[in-house]
């Protein structure tokens, strides 16, 4: 069960990286720092709440906290994105992809040095929100050796229905239709009366509020966050996205919970040192027998 929480945070971050490639053909590496910058947002919430690492001081429910800090945390990364969009991306649509590829590291190192002066380099523990038990266990009485641990099953019940309200809404809205459009031909959506630049904002947008709920969903799961916490995340979810295939949404989905699941059976059957190593490796065989990826990249 460890193994698909993980794996939905992972596709809530590389649904971000997949919805931008797929408009703009834009690998955004600053997306990893963004998630960052959104489990900050989340923590200053719950802390201004009355809820830290060492108990709470309020009579605020804990349901309520999430529920304020997920919106926060979203809303926070959505606008930002939509800020680095339109100041660091927009003028270099039409320039070699080399150039919007290193404004995109540059905008990464910006965010990595707020997230650093923000919290300190030191790791920032969130409080326990969600109690840390065995459903099946404590409830029920049942030992199995599959764990339904209530936060697990926090992250999953979060994630997965974020993913289905993105996958509907760009399939069946207006707006989703025009971002398919702009992903399959810019100038001729242009052509057509589509607003390409409304339509590339709304993309990150879109990513920028998934990136926020993963840094909360994340925070809550791993009860600690760090500046460079963006660096691996965005890497393991950036593979998500070649895994199941860069630019198609459900490849994104099931890139992560592939990555999330590999990742815990090493874990737990090899070492913790060696998760790193056969995710990359299944990474670069997929690279060499299906460049395209699992689904494919939707055309």
């Amino acid at each position: 069960m460890i193994g698909i929480a993980n794996g939905a945070v992972i596709a809530l971050i590389a649904l971000g990286y997949t919805l931008v490639y797929g408009i703009i053909e834009l690998i955004n590496f600053a997306h990893g720092d963004l998630f960052m910058l959104g489990s900050f947002v989340a923590l200053t919430v719950v802390g201004a709440l009355g809820f830290t690492a060492f108990g709470a001081t309020t009579a605020t429910p804990a349901w309520l906290a999430i529920l304020i800090a997920l919106i926060a945390a979203a809303v926070f990364c959505g606008i930002l994105n939509v800020i680095i969009e339109r100041v660091a991306y927009r003028r270099l649509r039409h320039a070699p992809r080399l150039a919007p590829l290193i404004s995109a590291i540059g905008v990464s190192f910006i965010l990595l040095t707020a997230g650093l002066y923000w919290k300190g380099p030191s790791p920032q523990n969130f409080p326990n929100l969600i109690p840390d038990f065995d459903i099946l266990r404590d409830v029920f009485g049942i030992r199995t050796i599959v764990q339904f641990n209530l936060k697990e099953i926090f992250v999953v019940a979060t994630a997965i229905p974020l993913m289905i309200v993105v996958t509907l809404f760009i399939r069946r809205t207006k707006m989703g239709k025009a971002m398919r459009a702009v992903a399959q031909d810019r100038e001729m959506a242009g052509m057509v009366g589509i607003d390409v630049d409304r339509v590339i904002s709304f993309t990150f947008l879109l990513g920028g509020l998934l990136a926020g709920a993963a840094g909360l969903i994340y925070g809550l799961f791993n009860e600690n966050t760090s500046f460079n916490l963006g660096f691996s995340a965005g890497l393991k979810a950036f593979t998500a996205a070649v895994l199941g295939g860069i630019g198609n949404v459900a490849g994104a989905m099931l890139g992560g919970f592939l990555l999330g699941i590999l990742g815990s059976l090493t874990v737990f059957y090899i070492d913790a040192r060696w998760e790193q190593v056969v995710v990359f490796s299944v990474l670069v065989l997929i690279l060499v027998f299906r460049p395209r990826g699992l689904l494919g990249e939707e055309v």
